[in-house]
Order: structure tokens, then C-alpha cells, then sequence
């Protein structure tokens, strides 16, 4: 009941054409059920489909070995750990930066020309986003303590 998805388009037998270009995504995924639960492996490693593929197949070869081999309670462990990791909107991966669309510093700016920017860049995004003109309340908020951060920093 394994899927395996990819960027081929496919033939009415299911196979892909013979004559199409390559993919520019050459990214591959296996959907699949284990003990109830739906899983999946994703590869987008090496640049050819046959290769990811070919990866997703070396990683299902060991993950079977590890329970042939005795030690399947190490499998339950290592699907649940992914399930403890932190989710996206609980890791605040965004700089001040990235939050006041700054970009990279330029070697010649001092720290008052990057306030000033981060200053007007603060501007127009608190009008932007503010909520009573119908923005985003919460990307308003980390607008504010964008501001803050840069300001205790270049200050």
C-alpha cells in the first residue's frame, strides 16, 4: 500500500514517459502505513529521481534489518522522536532582521544607518499589518518586538 511521488508525469500504465525532460525537482517521497500510523520518507539529496529513490530504498533495506535483526523497538522509537521535535510556529527562527525585511548587512554601514533603516522599514510594516486596518495581528506584534530587538541591540 506503499505511494511513491515525484515530479514524472505518468502514462496511463502508470509509467512514465520515455520522452520527457527532466523535472527541475528532482525530490521524491514514499507514503506508507506502519503499526497504524501513516509515515513517510522523503528524499531530495542527489540530483537524479532514480538516486532518491534509490536512497528512500537503502533506508526502508536498513529499517528492516533493524527489526529482523532483533532491535524493532528501536524503530518505534526513532518514528516517535520525529513527533517530539518542536513544531515551526514554536521555534522563533526569525531574526529582527528577517522580521523588518533588512537583508544582509553591508560591510560599510555603521550601526545608526542600519537603525535608521530597520526604523522605516518598522514604519511602513506596523502600518501594514496594524489590526484596526484590518491586518495581521500577530505578524503586527512581531513587527513590535522586531523593533525592539533591533533597537537594543544597534543602540
Amino acid at each position: 500500500g506503499a505511494i511513491l511521488s515525484t515530479n514524472l508525469k505518468l502514462r496511463n500504465d502508470r509509467l512514465p514517459y520515455a520522452s520527457q525532460r527532466r523535472p527541475d525537482d528532482p525530490g521524491v517521497a514514499v507514503y506508507f502505513t506502519y503499526r497504524d500510523q501513516q509515515m513517510a520518507f522523503a528524499c531530495d539529496r542527489w540530483d537524479l529521481i532514480q538516486d532518491n529513490i534509490h536512497s528512500i530504498g537503502k533506508t526502508i533495506e536498513a529499517l528492516r534489518g533493524i527489526e529482523r535483526w532483533g532491535a524493532s523497538d528501536m524503530m518505534a522509537r526513532a518514528f516517535s522522536g520525529f513527533t517530539a521535535l518542536p513544531s515551526p510556529e514554536q521555534v522563533q527562527s526569525e531574526t529582527w532582521r528577517d522580521v523588518l525585511q533588512m537583508g544582509n548587512r553591508l560591510p560599510h554601514e555603521t550601526d545608526e544607518d542600519v537603525l535608521n533603516m530597520a526604523e522605516r522599514h518598522y514604519k511602513l510594516l506596523r502600518s501594514d499589518y496594524h489590526p484596526d486596518k484590518g491586518g495581521n495581528p500577530d505578524m503586527f506584534r512581531k513587527v513590535n518586538e522586531a523593533i525592539k530587538q533591533a533597537r537594543k541591540e544597534l543602540k
